[in-house]
């Protein structure tokens, strides 16, 4: 065999794993093949054709060469924030033409195998912080903080064996939603806890699919039909596990009567909980997800770039459309952060906020009402999440354009890492 035809075997196999990569951090298709392109030409394939789809990728590197298919699972399924950030420093020495293709592949392998910064221990707690996070942006009750801790806890543990066991991974939306929607019903039942919606949404809030229903929407928008279809109905399907698991505690252990929404205690902690709650949901991340060093304090910047986005589009457009402002501030600042020298890809710094933004603009759009109605484990309350996503999903649509457009006419130039 020729060393050309090694050489191009090796290109090949290289952006196979690319690509692999960068689907399962979950960047958008229509993205992904946009860098892999660009891959190709810094290293003499400038015809290179790529097909991204759910499961697998497809690579040529001109139209008369054979065609490699690779499915994308071979790698496992989702990358933490640190992995994300060492698999974006691969990316641009590939851009670049700065790394071997043999060694390139080598580094995928390494960066998907390499261990979490932090043990299991701190993981669950992370989750737990993040649960606290989301629960203060709420307007909640201090029994409130203390009872999202205390599920936060729970639903981390589960999270964590469902990624050992990718069996149990399917179900465990409904395992979670059922456990916590269940002890939310039996305490604020028999009077020993006080318990409600607030408690009860944010430990679940990690399983919202925003992200994923956010990709669905920027790729069907690029008219990449497979993948964005396929990722509209995995997300639907988790919002609908998680809507079971719900609606399964209120037949079994029933719903507690509802108080008028004017009986039901909002923010008893102060004005500074939802304003301190985005920093607590930064730290959450930055422990459960394992955050690259030295990205602590951009992820919070970018988290409150997206919170005070959003609060100022709730006075403007109202809360239904207040996700979108903070989307779109959200992915901003992100793009710019990725630019200073410390900063963290994109990726790993606004991937986190939806679990800030959903949340954000139920509270916004007025949870007390929810807490006063019975409607609120039903209808009602599963379309303002996904009114909330699919506004989400538009500022992010919006954002990526607006940022690229800015890039050009400033005529920056991609950084190095």
């Amino acid at each position: 065999m020729s060393e050309t035809t090694v050489s191009e075997k090796a290109l090949q196999e290289f952006l196979l794993y690319l690509g692999s990569a960068l689907t399962i951090a979950g960047e958008a298709v229509n993205q992904i093949q946009e860098r892999l392109l660009r891959v190709a030409s810094a290293y003499g394939a400038p015809d290179a054709r790529v097909s991204v789809f759910p499961t697998f990728l497809v690579v040529s590197l001109d139209a008369a060469r054979p065609t490699t298919q690779e499915p994308t699972r071979q790698l496992g399924g989702g990358l933490r924030l640190d992995q994300t950030a060492e698999l974006y420093r691969l990316l641009y020495k590939a851009e670049h033409g700065r790394i071997d293709p043999a060694d390139g592949i080598r580094e995928v392998r390494r960066l998907v195998a390499m261990p979490p910064r932090f043990g299991s221990v701190v993981r669950v707690l992370g989750h737990a912080v993040l649960t606290v996070g989301i629960c203060m942006i709420l307007k909640p009750t201090w029994g409130d903080v203390l009872l999202a801790g205390v599920f936060g806890l729970l639903v981390g543990i589960f999270k964590l064996t469902g990624a050992r066991w990718v069996s149990v991974q399917m179900i465990m939306p409904v395992v979670a939603s059922f456990t916590v929607a269940a002890m939310t019903f039996l305490l604020t039942g028999t009077g020993w806890g006080e318990a409600d919606l607030r408690a009860m949404v944010a430990p679940l809030a990690t399983f919202l699919p925003g992200a994923m229903l956010t990709m669905a929407v920027v790729e069907l928008s690029a008219y990449e039909m497979v993948t964005g279809s396929s990722r509209l109905v995995a997300g639907i399907l988790q919002l609908g596990l998680l809507a079971f698991g719900i609606v399964g505690a209120a037949q079994v252990f029933g719903v507690p009567t509802p108080g008028a929404p004017a009986d039901v205690a909002t923010n008893t902690l102060g004005w500074w909980a939802p304003w301190i709650g985005p920093l607590i949901v930064g730290l959450g991340n930055y422990l459960m997800l394992a955050g690259p060093s030295r990205s602590l304090g951009w992820l919070c910047l970018v988290l409150y770039a997206g919170w005070i986005g959003q609060y100022l589009g709730n006075s403007v457009l109202g809360g239904y459309l207040s996700g979108f402002t903070g989307a779109l501030t959200l992915t901003l600042v992100a793009y710019l952060v990725e630019r200073m020298p410390s900063g963290p890809p994109a990726l790993v710094s606004f991937l986190p906020g939806f679990w800030l933004l959903v949340p954000g603009a139920l509270s916004l759009i007025g949870l007390t009402e929810y807490l006063g109605n019975a409607t609120a484990i039903g209808a009602e309350d599963l379309i303002g999440a996904a009114s909330s996503m699919v506004a989400v999903a538009l500022g992010v649509l919006c954002g990526h354009p607006l940022y690229r457009g800015l890039e050009r006419s400033i005529g920056w130039s991609r950084r190095g890492r």
